[in-house]
């Protein structure tokens, strides 16, 4: 594939920042929310504060794990079925040029150019870097867009383990008695801050972000917390 081309004007625009931003985004929301949510439902069920910090830490190092190795394998897979498919497309060059032509002429037909400008189009593109031309229209892939499996891995990993960290100092810092409380609103303020960063860095609005996060953190937290404290009463 050809590298991308120069546009005439600068603009500005976040769709590169996709892939490590989601692998980002995620890590941090899961690692604020599935340890508060821990903490929240352990300590509901009423054990002494050194059960408390043991599950949360318990929690950080196994979910940072969990995140990175979670994310390399997924992207690694995406990464393997794109390969795969170039590999496909590039044979199918070989093996039947015309018929891929053909093939690319009518995708931008069906984009709205007529007959013959998509033909034109298509004999242009194909003398210039065909396979490049197949995998951006027919694939839909792009450089912005190519999975990378160790990025979104350290992005996952790293965020879960910083975010994670945040409601289990605020449990190790609240008194005995005020654990579920101060996490819980240690963990909206956190989750609000990340709605409102991640919507900044990919360039969006802030308000519906912010909302979607706290919504499900504040549900995890409460469904942690009936769960922890149906099974504490046993304890």
């Amino acid at each position: 594939m050809n590298p991308p081309y120069q546009s005439a004007h600068e603009e500005v625009h976040f769709i590169n920042r996709a892939g490590w931003l989601r692998a980002a985004v995620l890590g941090a929301n899961d690692g604020i929310v599935s340890v508060s949510s821990l903490i929240v439902g352990v300590a509901a069920a009423n054990p002494g504060p050194g059960a408390i910090l043991v599950a949360g830490i318990a929690g950080l190092a196994a979910g940072a794990m969990s995140m990175a190795a979670g994310e390399y394998v997924s992207v690694s897979s995406q990464s393997d079925i794109e390969r795969a498919d170039i590999s496909r497309e590039k044979q199918a060059l070989i093996d039947t040029p015309a018929e891929e032509e053909a093939e690319l002429a009518s995708i931008y037909q069906a984009r709205g150019l007529s007959p013959a400008t998509a033909a034109l189009v298509a004999r242009e593109m194909t003398e210039h870097d065909a396979l490049g031309s197949h995998v951006r229209d027919e694939l839909g892939l792009s450089e912005v867009h190519t999975a990378n499996p160790l990025q979104a891995a350290f992005a996952s990993g790293l965020t879960f383990t910083v975010a994670a960290a945040l409601p289990l100092i605020a449990a190790v810092l609240a008194p005995s008695d005020k654990t579920i409380p101060v996490v819980v609103i240690t963990t909206l303020i956190c989750l609000a801050g990340l709605g409102a960063l991640g919507a900044q860095a990919g360039g969006a609005p802030k308000l519906l972000p912010t909302a979607r996060v706290l919504f499900w953190g504040a549900a995890a937290m409460a469904t942690t917390a009936v769960v922890g404290r149906i099974f504490g009463v046993s304890l």
